[in-house]
């Protein structure tokens, strides 16, 4: 089984360039929907122990856990002890059902894919990119964002251009998404030959 390990900065079109890969047949697992999903199960007690408060409905409020995030900035790496290797399972999990299936080659569609190391799970690295100015009118874009979280969640994630240096592959999203599905087909051609 092949992993390929996608990211990008946020505004880049990783979830657009998800959804071609998945239009190919090839699956993909959502790092952000694992997360969702432990939210929801495994990480309730140990999150709610961790950060009393933060629980509502049976389930880890986002909302209540980001602002006591905020509160104390230096407790994210606790949080990352308690979740990464929930979310990790989750992963494993997608990666053999892949492989029951038939599949030579999976997505991990991973947003802080270097910022976890998680490359190193991954036997190749797919990075989206598009120009600064477009994904700051993309960002700014989305309810409830301002100028001042982007550059907070910016300031949180390894800076693009360091990205493109540690990618095996590039899809840049700014041309067009006409532009971009060649560019995953391409890519998709390519792996075709190395994905076992």
């Amino acid at each position: 089984m092949f992993r390929l390990g996608m990211t990008g900065s946020i505004g880049t079109g990783k979830s657009t360039t998800a959804a071609m890969f998945r239009a190919h047949g090839v699956p993909v697992h959502d790092a952000d929907a694992a997360v969702r999903e432990v939210y929801a199960g495994e990480a309730v007690d140990p999150v709610g122990k961790a950060f009393p408060g933060v629980i509502s409905d049976g389930k880890v409020d986002r909302k209540l856990l980001a602002a006591q995030l905020k509160a104390a900035p230096e407790r994210f790496a606790e949080l990352e002890r308690i979740v990464h290797p929930l979310v990790h399972a989750v992963e494993q999990r997608a990666i053999a059902a892949a492989a029951r299936a038939g599949s030579r080659l999976i997505l991990l569609d991973i947003p802080l894919l270097f910022e976890t190391r998680a490359e190193r799970r991954c036997d190749a690295v797919l990075v989206t990119v598009v120009a600064p100015e477009e994904q700051k009118r993309r960002v700014l874009a989305r309810p409830g964002m301002d100028e001042a979280l982007f550059h907070a969640i910016l300031a949180r994630q390894m800076p693009m251009a360091e990205k493109c240096r540690h990618a095996h592959a590039i899809i840049d999203t700014g041309s067009g998404f006409e532009a971009a599905r060649h560019e995953v087909a391409a890519l998709l051609r390519a792996l075709a030959a190395v994905a076992t």
